[in-house]
């Protein structure tokens, strides 16, 4: 690897990992980082999945002060790492194309969800005057399907976890971004074992681009704490809208 090709992925990782905290989205840069050193699409896309897992972790590490007590968390974890075996193994064995042209959508939606909590949440119900076993299906739901997604894709992730965690959770957003940086954790520890087995990782690329990603998770995790509701929110739509934009313009273009 030359050595500006190694600046490229430390100047990727460093902005993937404090986008991955504030709102999710960090592999649109880390992945072409990647790709533009020169490795295919499906090993950028399994060495990008496994580089960012030291940035999450260290995003839970900054947000810690905001997680809810365990006894609220470690039923998510069992889910989590099921729906991510899942999309892995839907990575590893069937052809991206079809859900790349999906993925746009799915983006453009929970930023949607997200952006018109409330009133969504008129319709569906406050989470407050749901049943505790209602309370517990829709979260579980929301956290199974959002870990597949991301163990098949995870391009704007974060976004997807906070627009569904936030619509079940009566949490303040600083806390529901503290338990997406959890669930992105427990998620990237399960691509990393899965790919490192099975799939066609790069590491040199690996070792340089994961310790760029703990140094902008740990800093996009205490900006968090420090931006009022209003603003993280409008922060995580406007950023999600960007990217579902862009996620559909790239499937359109390839597909013309």
């Amino acid at each position: 690897m030359e050595l500006s090709q190694g600046l490229l992925l430390v100047a990727a990782g460093l902005a993937a990992g404090t986008v991955n905290a504030v709102a999710g989205g960090g592999s649109l840069i880390s992945f072409p980082a990647l790709i533009a050193i020169g490795l295919p699409p499906v090993p950028a896309n399994v060495s990008n999945s496994v580089a960012v897992f030291p940035g999450y972790a260290s995003s839970v590490l900054g947000s810690r002060a905001d997680l809810p007590p365990w006894g609220r968390l470690w039923p998510l974890l069992p889910t989590t790492v099921l729906g991510t075996a899942a999309g892995c193994a839907l990575l590893l064995l069937t052809p991206a194309r079809a859900f790349e042209l999906v993925v746009p959508f799915l983006v453009l939606g929970a930023t949607a969800v997200l952006a018109f909590q409330n009133q969504l949440r008129r319709l569906v119900g406050h989470p407050r005057d749901l049943s505790p076993r209602r309370r517990t299906v829709y979260l579980q739901t929301m956290v199974g399907v959002g870990t597949v997604y991301g163990g098949y894709f995870g391009a704007a992730l974060g976004v997807m976890l906070v627009a569904g965690l936030a619509l079940v959770l009566d949490e303040t957003l600083a806390r529901v971004s503290a338990v997406k940086n959890l669930i992105s954790a427990v998620l990237g520890l399960t691509t990393l074992v899965g790919f490192a087995l099975f799939g066609p990782l790069d590491w040199a690329a690996v070792l340089v681009l994961a310790p760029a990603t703990i140094v902008g998770g740990y800093g996009g995790a205490l900006l968090v704490r420090r931006l009022p509701p209003a603003v993280l929110k409008v922060v995580i739509v406007v950023f999600g809208t960007t990217i579902g934009l862009f996620l559909l313009y790239r499937a359109y273009r390839y597909r013309s």
